[in-house]
Formats: C-alpha cells, structure tokens, sequence
C-alpha cells in the first residue's frame, strides 16, 4: 500500500476517533449554562476520576496523534 494512503486513513480514523472521544465527555453546563443562566456556584471545577480521567487524557493523546499525522506527509515527502 501506498504511504499516503495509510497517512489519510490514518488521519480520517484518528478524527472520528476525535470526535467520539469529544462527545463522550461529561458536559459542564446543565441546561441552565445552556441559555446563559445555571448556578451561582463554581461549577467549573471538579476532579476527574475514573474513566472521565481516561476520557480526559486519550483525547490529548488522540488530538496529538492527529495534530502530528498532519505534519508528518510535510516532512516525509519533502
């Protein structure tokens, strides 16, 4: 198989990938955040554990392996 065509299933895989990994996370607005209002508590801050922390650290890894598979065809076939 060709190189650049592993590098563009690579690519189109790793943003699905993306995009999953992005809706599965918990959502910090309610409703109310949704229109502008909510709580006048802090709720933006809360401790990650468990698979939310999974969730949390594979989306960096998998928007890395995307943001570099982007620029590896730039180095690899100049």
């Amino acid at each position: 198989m060709n190189l650049e065509i592993i590098i563009t299933y690579s690519q189109i895989s790793l943003a699905v990938l993306l995009v999953l990994m992005i809706l599965l996370q918990r959502s910090e607005a309610g409703v109310g955040g949704l229109f502008g209002g909510g709580d006048l508590g802090d709720t933006s801050h809360f401790k990650r554990r468990g698979y939310e922390k999974v969730f949390f650290i594979a989306t960096f890894v998998i928007a890395f392996l995307f943001i570099a598979s982007m620029f590896l065809p730039r180095i690899i076939f100049s």
